[in-house]
C-alpha cells in the first residue's frame, strides 16, 4: 500500500509519497505567500494551503497507482489561529507562529495571570508565537471577527478538515497553544474561560496515529484517490520530524541544526522543568517531549563566514580546525544574534565574543562559534537530565549536521553517540508514518520507527576530548550569568 505525508510549512508545503517499506517514492513541492500587514506581524491565507493540497497530490500520484493509496499523514507549523464561522468558513487570514502582534498578551498571561498558574495549567508559560495569545489579541482588537467564531483550530487541521470535514486536533500540536491540559490531555477550562472561549469551540482531540475520519467522496474525486483513505490526526511539526527521525520511547533525542537549533527530547513520562525553561508538550507517538528551541544555530556560522569573513567556502574555514585544536580554544562565543527562547528566555540576549587575544585567528573564531551553538544545545539537554531523564545517543540533521567537524564536537561537547540518518525528510516522513499506523501497517509509531528509520553512519565521543570540553563547558556556562544585567542595559539604549 501507498501513504501520503503532508510537512505543512511556513512557506510550501512538502508532498511525499512513501511505501509500506518506508521507500519514498514521489515528492511535490507548491508554495505559498506570507502576508506581512504590519512590522512584526506574519499572516496567511489558509484557502492557499487547501489549493497546495489539492493541487500536489495529483502531481504526487503522477505516474503511480493512486487505488493503492491507503492512508494521509500530516504533519504542520505549529500555534497558528485559524478560526471558521458557523458555516466552516475562514473568517480572517490565519495569525502564524512567527506572529509577534501579542507581546501585551503575552505580559498579561505572565505577570498578572502568573507563569507558575500557567504552567499548572498547561505545563508551558506564555511566548508570542502561542494561540492563546493570539486568541485574546483577537478578542480585543477585533470584536466582530471573534463573535463570529464557530471553531478555531490549527494550521495542518485545516488541511485534514479539506479533507474529510472533520473539526479535529492532536495532543502534540494543542500543546503549543497554551490551552491544553498538557499531562491529562484535554482542553483546560481556566485557559478557554480567561481566552473568552468554550470547549464547544475546540476541535475534537486524538492522538496523532488515531484515524479521524476518511476522504469525503468529492475530494477522494478530486484527488483520484480511493474514499476508503484514511487521515490521521497528525502531529506539529517538531513531532512529526521526530517520529520521522525515529525519536520516540523514553528517552529519545534528536537535534536539529538548522538555521534555528531545537533540541527534542522523548519521554514515556510527563515532567515540567520548574523554570519552564523547555516547552513541556505531547508527543506524536502517545508520550510526552521536551523541546528546547535555540533562536541561532547554523545561522550563526552563516553569519559570521558569509557576513563577517565574505565568503560561502564553508568547508575551507573549518579546515584549519584540526583534531588537536578541538577542547583547546581559548575564544568562547554566545550565540544569542537574536536573543534566546530556550533554556534562559530572554530576548536581550545578544551575540558575544570573549577570550580574544592579538594571535586570535579566523579559525579560532569559526571553532568559537561552532563550539558556542553545541555549549547552547548542551544548556537545553541539560535541563532534561536535571528531570531525570537519561540521554546517551541522539539523531542529528539540519544543514549544519553535514560538516563532520561540528557533529564531532556536538558528540564530545555532549559527551554522546550522534546518529545520522539514511533519509532525513522532515515531518512529510513522520506523518506518512503515522499514516500507516492508523492503517494497521504497523501496530505502534514504535514499531513504524523501527522497522522505517535507518541510521548510515554514527559519530562517537572520545573520552579524553570529552573530558577538555566538560572544563570548556563549565566556564561557557558563567558567562551568560555575568552579561546578563549588561544585556538589559544595553537594551534600554
Amino acid at each position: 500500500m501507498l501513504y501520503i505525508g503532508i510537512d505543512l510549512g511556513t512557506s510550501s508545503a512538502k508532498l511525499l509519497l512513501m511505501d509500506a517499506s518506508g521507500q519514498i517514492l514521489s515528492t511535490v513541492t507548491k508554495e505559498y505567500p506570507l502576508e506581512f500587514p504590519q512590522p512584526g506581524w506574519s499572516q496567511q491565507n489558509p484557502d492557499d494551503w487547501r489549493r497546495a493540497v489539492l493541487e500536489g497530490v495529483p502531481e504526487l500520484l503522477r505516474g503511480f497507482d493512486a487505488s493503492q493509496v491507503a492512508g494521509i499523514g500530516c504533519g504542520g507549523q505549529m500555534h497558528g489561529l485559524v478560526v471558521l464561522d458557523k458555516d466552516d468558513r475562514v473568517i480572517r487570514p490565519a495569525i502564524l507562529w512567527n506572529d509577534g502582534r501579542t507581546a501585551e498578551q503575552v505580559d498579561y498571561l505572565n505577570n498578572e495571570i502568573g507563569k507558575e498558574q500557567l504552567s499548572a495549567w498547561t505545563a508551558n508559560i506564555a511566548f508570542a508565537g502561542f494561540t492563546a495569545p493570539k486568541l485574546l489579541w483577537l478578542r480585543e482588537k477585533e470584536p466582530e471577527n471573534f463573535a463570529r467564531i464557530s471553531k478555531i483550530m490549527l494550521p495542518k487541521d485545516y488541511v485534514n478538515y479539506i479533507l474529510t470535514g472533520v473539526h479535529s486536533c492532536d495532543y502534540s500540536d494543542a500543546s503549543g497553544m497554551l490551552l491544553l491540559d498538557v499531562q491529562h490531555k484535554y482542553w483546560s477550562k481556566e485557559m478557554l474561560s480567561i481566552c473568552g472561549i468554550s470547549e464547544g469551540q475546540m476541535p475534537q482531540l486524538f492522538e496523532s496515529y488515531e484515524c479521524i475520519g476518511t476522504v469525503k467522496p468529492e475530494i477522494a474525486k478530486l484527488l483520484g484517490i480511493p474514499e476508503t483513505v484514511k487521515v490521521c490526526a497528525g502531529a506539529g511539526d517538531n513531532a512529526a520530524a521526530a517520529v520521522g527521525t525515529g525519536v520516540v520511547g523514553e528517552g529519545g533525542c534528536n537535534i536539529s541544526l538548522g538555521t534555528s537549533g531545537t533540541v527534542f527530547i522523548s519521554s514515556e513520562k510527563f515532567g515540567v522543568d520548574r523554570n519552564n525553561a523547555l516547552h513541556a508538550f505531547a508527543h506524536a507517538d502517545g508520550g510526552y517531549h521536551l523541546m528546547g528551541c535555540m533562536l541561532s544555530a547554523a545561522s550563526c556560522n552563516k553569519w559570521l563566514m558569509e557576513d563577517i569573513f565574505k565568503t560561502t567556502d564553508y568547508a575551507a574555514e573549518q579546515s584549519p580546525i584540526t583534531l588537536e585544536k578541538l577542547g583547546e580554544n581559548h575564544v568562547y562565543f554566545l550565540p544569542y544574534l537574536m536573543g534566546e527562547r530556550s533554556p534562559i528566555n530572554d530576548t536581550n540576549a545578544r551575540g558575544t565574543f570573549l577570550g580574544m587575544t592579538m594571535d586570535t585567528s579566523r579559525a579560532d573564531l569559526t571553532q568559537a562559534v561552532l563550539e558556542g551553538v553545541a555549549f547552547a544545545i548542551r544548556d537545553s539537554v541539560e535541563v532534561a537530565r536535571s528531570l531525570g531523564i537519561e540521554i546517551s545517543s541522539s539523531k542529528v540533521c539540519g544543514g549544519g549536521a553535514k560538516s563532520p567537524l561540528w557533529k564531532t564536537i556536538l558528540a564530545n561537547v555532549l559527551n554522546i553517540r550522534l546518529q545520522c540518518l539514511e533519509s532525513e525528510q522532515g515531518p512529510g516522513m513522520g506523518g506518512a508514518m503515522l499514516a500507516m499506523v492508523a492503517c494497521g501497517e504497523y501496530a505502534s509509531v514504535r514499531e513504524a520507527c523501527e522497522k522505517i528509520v535507518r541510521v548510515a553512519s554514527t559519530v562517537d565521543p572520545d573520552p579524553v576530548l570529552a573530558a577538555k570540553y566538560e572544563k570548556r563547558y563549565q566556564q561557557f556556562r558563567k558567562i551568560y550569568p555575568a552579561c546578563k544585567q549588561l544585556f538589559a542595559e544595553f537594551a534600554k539604549e
